[in-house]
């Protein structure tokens, strides 16, 4: 069974940098598909980035395409994402997700992986 565990949350002033991780233990990232969701205070649970397993191809959201780049290392078997020049916006819990690249060959930015991990609070103040 997967597990994901995500990292890396905090307080970050505007215009900052912060990156994420999904550490993954039970199986080998390397068989599935991972997707970063978002939810801001009040507000539903959004795709924002994803990575597919099969060609390594990653995909974005258009509010955050230039500033979030999602990535995987497969040498800790953890997913990352690097969030740039931070907005208020960005402010909300991520969750990381998966799916197994069997049924899964192009990540998509909707709800529909298998695995989810608990979450992590970015804060950026207005």
């Amino acid at each position: 069974q997967l597990r994901l565990v995500e990292s890396g949350g905090g307080l970050v002033q505007p215009g900052g940098s912060l990156r994420l991780s999904c550490a993954a233990a039970g199986s080998s990232l390397d068989d599935f598909a991972i997707g970063w969701f978002r939810q801001a205070p009040g507000k539903e649970l959004v795709g924002v980035a994803c990575i597919s397993s099969t060609d390594g191809r990653s995909y974005y959201a258009d509010s955050v395409k230039g500033r979030f780049i999602v990535s995987k290392d497969n040498t800790e078997n953890t997913v990352n994402l690097q969030i740039n020049n931070v907005v208020p916006d960005d402010t909300g819990v991520y969750y990381c997700s998966a799916r197994s690249a069997l049924t899964f060959r192009r990540c998509v930015l909707e709800r529909q992986y298998d695995f989810w991990g608990q979450g992590t609070q970015v804060t950026v103040p207005s």
